[in-house]
């Protein structure tokens, strides 16, 4: 079940770029306007804003503490450094990304999607929108994460076939047996101990490695 606009934790990273000085050209004004524009949708319809950062080096431990449900990215016209920050710092704790940005070079929304970004809106959102939005990206990660986890299962289970047939042509070697045999040895002997069949499997061969 999807959870609750309220629900979600929201940090929001942006260059301080995006606060304007008084002498700041009209570039600068319109990203700080998008900027503006942006946090009044979310607070507009509930969302629970946590934080904002900038993309610096400190933003991998910043995010570890705060444990956010998702992750927007309010970058001006070179969104690609701040992407990057992002990425990194979101590699080993994987979380849904929506880039707003208003960059119109969509050179770079390929690399963006491949490199985990859930939503990239370009040109500025009116706050009505920014809901739907943030619901589509939170369904999209949630399902790619799905599938994500299912490929490492298979490749895991792939893996564990791989190494229990290795242990059974060995106790096939060695004593004699037949396939069906071996492996109810194998089956028995891991039920006995406690332990799954790849990893009793695993460590008959990394004894059999070590003995020689």
């Amino acid at each position: 079940m999807a959870e609750s606009a309220s629900a979600l934790r929201i940090v929001i990273i942006a260059p301080e770029s995006l606060v304007p000085e008084a002498d700041d050209d009209a570039e600068v004004w319109g990203a700080a306007e998008r900027s503006r524009q942006l946090r009044i949708g979310l607070l507009e319809n509930g969302y629970n804003i946590v934080a904002v950062l900038p993309p610096d080096m400190f933003l991998p431990d910043r995010l570890a503490q705060i444990q956010p449900d998702l992750i927007i990215v309010d970058a001006e016209s070179q969104a690609r450094d701040t992407l990057e920050h992002v990425v990194m710092a979101t590699r080993d704790a994987r979380r849904p990304i929506v880039l707003f940005t208003d960059d119109n070079d969509t050179t770079h929304v390929k690399d963006a999607i491949a490199a985990g970004v859930s939503a990239y809106v370009v040109a500025g959102l009116a706050p009505v929108r920014v809901k739907p939005v943030l619901e589509v990206a939170m369904a999209r990660f949630q399902v790619e994460e799905s599938m994500r986890q299912q490929l490492a299962d298979a490749r895991s289970q792939l893996s564990d076939r791989k190494v229990i047939d290795r242990a059974k042509g060995m106790l096939m070697k060695r004593q004699g047996l037949s396939e069906e045999e071996a492996y109810a040895r194998l089956r028995k002997t891991a039920m006995d101990k406690g332990l799954k069949l790849a990893e009793l499997s695993q460590r008959m061969l990394d004894a059999i490695d070590l003995l020689g």
